[in-house]
């Protein structure tokens, strides 16, 4: 390489894992609930322990810790406390509709920061972000009457 070029990216995506106390619940949250999609999965002894979701664009995995044994681990608190992911999307306030019209309590969408933002927490307390860019006011709120 000569000065002067510059080597393409290494780093190519990042990826949420999050440990889970219930791969069952999770999986109907993310895959029923928010319309994710399994594409890789791992079984251990009989029992789906990881998997790979996708959503879109983006990506996030899942693993069920064993909670006896050799392997096993417990979290001294709930694992997702203090944790948000932010997913950018095209539209905001259709997943919004999208996830709720499923039975997923999502918060009433609002402008923060120039983006359209709705929020849900998973079984085991990560929050997701769901934000598209808008010229709507800051602070204004989401009604299905005013979009």
């Amino acid at each position: 390489m000569t000065s002067g070029t510059k080597a393409p990216p290494n780093v190519k995506q990042a990826v949420p894992f999050f440990t889970v106390e219930n791969m069952e619940n999770s999986l109907r949250f993310y895959v029923q609930g928010l319309g994710f999609t399994m594409n890789k999965k791992w079984i251990d002894e009989g029992k789906l322990r990881w998997c790979w979701l996708e959503h879109g664009d983006a990506a996030l995995m899942l693993q069920e810790s064993r909670k006896e044994g050799q392997h096993s681990w417990r979290p001294s608190g709930k694992v997702g406390e203090g944790v948000s992911i932010c997913f950018i999307c095209g539209d905001a306030l259709a997943i919004y509709r999208e996830i709720t019209s499923r039975g997923i309590a999502a918060k009433r969408p609002f402008v923060g920061n120039a983006m359209w933002v709705t929020s849900v927490a998973d079984p085991d307390g990560y929050r997701l972000d769901f934000e598209s860019p808008t010229d709507a006011p800051e602070e204004s709120e989401y009604t299905p009457e005013n979009p």
